[in-house]
């Protein structure tokens, strides 16, 4: 269900999630074609690539399969592409928009059109005055499906860009270069220029959807419906435009005073949750610990109804105190030895984001198991594989063992290398070597936690064997690796990557793999283990969200970080570090830490070193 989001300059609509945010668009997408074609027309649509908008496309192509839409009339235009990219490289927008949509449906290929990418640099004016032509000559675009970076981009149009700008070659802002850096496999490899329809071009049109998901997007979000427009956030000019809409998940919409403070914008029905997240934010913007907020403190925030139906001040401030209090938790599997499973999407997960916890349940003395997801052999730079090749090469040579075959893979991997073009995946004896250094980072890591080396499960689920960033749709035989390993062990608490917002986001895609997992396992047996969510290496809950905090000592975050230190081939600098956070993965874990055990000290709690926290799962398959 849509649910209006108010007070933003452009109409924003929030949908639990992103499954039902592509459903709605997709059926206004299909209305629009289905009008046209009664009436003999042609619908015109400019249409993006990407992951925030793949969901679109697959429902509308499950529409077509059902004969509920015939696409044969509809002319289509995308919207930007990497200059200097051929066609049959794996980032290139037209290719994965003719993978993704156009060759499943009825398009007819000469109704494309696609920004060509290779036009000579002497033609590129002339080619982008062509296409704003074939634009007009169609009549203009009926329906644009765009999304937004986490500089405020609008198709390939960056910060400062001009707002009568129409279709052209523009330079691309670093943040959009360090965004893209996962799909090419690192940032140098990434075009500098991108062809893009003009800010003008994207007003031009007569109704226009942007798909918003993730939390990562929450701030610019904010930025971009509140705030008034400027050319520092290009996709706050849509604030001119007469039929323009956002379409969010919840993680997107966070910051939208609507979402994160809704007293302060209409009446409420004070939740228990609302209640917890209202007294909360009033001790942090009065800087005063729980127990010394008073009256006067909720009438001037505006929370002066929260205080007449639920008050005295010091009644809630006390109830608020109590539930933070009761989220601390020595020892979170309990005291009698149990069997627990933490999940790991990635081999670093684990000890990244609850290093300290595995620590604790280890010398609870329960038996701890780690089932590691995927192999995150993507993540690992070509002069770590080279040198691995090299030193098993000279380990075999001096110990007599096989040299030839040795000499062989050594020299397979640095030909494989050397011939690999910028952004191209590795061939599999490469990503299988990859493989191989996180697994044995993996168990290193593990070790210092004291967790079993016969405890440890790597499932290279099948899903994620593409060799590239973008991955396939996981399957039963995903869901059916995952629930034969938490049969096999029988834990009685599981752990589990709670990072829900990236729709197709590893850790999105391996916790709905679990999650169905344990919905069949409850459907046929009654019950299912106690599942603890925690976050990755960018996030932790917020204070409000907080059910089971545990408390780490100087001692604990040491080992943590010395398990993080295993992980070599993602210290110092990582292949994906993110791009907004140049700190390494150890110090984003500590100063996280640090910092929800500061913000317990603040609202008057006790002070502890460090804190992890979890949230319990409720049951919902996200």
């Amino acid at each position: 269900m849509a649910i209006s989001v108010t007070g933003t300059r452009i109409p924003c609509y929030m949908f639990e999630g992103e499954t039902a945010a592509a459903e709605y668009v997709a059926r206004l997408i299909v209305h629009l074609v289905q009008e046209r074609n009664a009436v003999g027309r042609s619908a015109v649509l400019g249409l993006c690539a990407g992951s925030a908008v793949v969901s679109v496309y697959r429902e509308l192509v499950r529409l077509y399969q059902e004969n509920q839409v015939d696409f044969s009339r509809v002319i289509v235009f995308n919207v930007e592409e990497f200059y200097g990219l051929s066609e049959n490289r794996l980032q290139h927008h037209g290719r994965w928009l003719r993978e993704v949509f156009l060759s499943r449906v009825n398009i007819s290929p000469e109704n494309v059109y696609l920004l060509d990418s290779t036009v000579p640099l002497e033609q590129v004016e002339e080619f982008c005055y062509r296409f704003e032509e074939r634009i007009r000559r169609v009549g203009g675009l009926d329906f644009l499906l765009l999304t937004i970076g986490r500089n405020g981009r609008i198709a390939g149009n960056e910060p400062f860009g001009v707002r009568s700008s129409r279709t052209r070659l523009a330079v691309l802002d670093p943040v959009t270069r360090r965004e893209c850096a996962a799909d090419f496999f690192h940032e140098d490899s990434v075009p500098l220029q991108k062809l893009t329809i003009g800010i003008e071009t994207i007003l031009s049109a007569r109704e226009v959807a942007v798909m918003v998901y993730g939390e990562e997007y929450a701030s610019i979000l904010r930025t971009t419906l509140e705030e008034p427009a400027t050319n520092r956030v290009p996709a706050s000019f849509l604030q001119d435009h007469p039929n323009a809409a956002f379409y969010v998940d919840e993680a997107a919409a966070a910051q939208l005073t609507a979402v994160a403070t809704p007293w302060l914008v209409r009446s409420v029905e004070w939740t228990e949750d609302l209640i917890k997240r209202a007294v909360l934010w009033l001790s942090e913007r009065t800087q005063k610990a729980l127990l010394k907020l008073d009256g006067e403190d909720f009438r001037n925030h505006n929370l002066h109804q929260l205080l007449r139906h639920h008050g005295p001040a010091a009644k809630l401030a006390h109830r608020v105190f109590r539930q933070l209090l009761e989220t601390i938790e020595y020892h979170p599997a309990g005291r009698e030895p149990c069997k627990v499973l933490i999940f790991s999407p990635h081999p670093d997960d684990d000890v990244i984001s609850m290093g300290g916890t595995i620590i604790r349940l280890v010398e609870d003395g329960h038996e701890v198991h780690v089932a590691y997801m995927v192999s995150g052999n993507i993540a690992v730079f070509d002069h770590d594989v080279a040198q691995l090749a090299d030193l098993v090469c000279e380990v075999n040579r001096r110990f007599g063992i096989d040299e030839q075959k040795s000499l062989e893979l050594k020299n397979q991997v640095r030909k494989s290398l050397q011939s690999k073009q910028p952004g191209e995946p590795d061939d599999p004896i490469v990503l299988e070597l990859k493989a191989l250094i996180r697994w044995s980072e993996a168990r290193g890591a593990a070790s210092v936690c004291g967790v079993k080396e016969e405890n440890l499960h790597f499932l290279d689920l099948p899903f994620y064997r593409t060799g590239t960033v973008s991955k396939r749709p996981p399957g039963p035989e995903d869901v059916a690796l995952v629930r034969k390993c938490i049969e096999e062990i029988g834990p009685k608490q599981v752990y589990v990557a709670g990072d829900l917002s990236d729709p197709h986001g590893t850790h999105r895609v391996c916790a709905r793999l679990i999650f169905q997992a344990l919905e069949e396992i409850e459907r046929e047996t009654g019950s299912r283990p106690e599942v603890l969510l925690y976050r990755g290496a960018w996030q932790e809950w917020a204070p409000h969200q907080i059910d089971v905090a545990v408390p780490l000592s100087p001692r604990d975050l040491r080992l943590k970080k010395e398990a993080i230190f295993r992980h070599e081939s993602q210290k110092d600098t990582a292949l994906f570090p993110g791009p907004d956070d140049p700190r390494e993965f150890w110090q984003r874990a500590e100063d996280r830490n640090r910092q929800t055990a500061e913000q317990y000290n603040h609202y008057g709690l006790p002070e502890y070193f460090a804190i992890e926290a979890f949230r319990r799962w409720d049951g919902r398959v996200v």
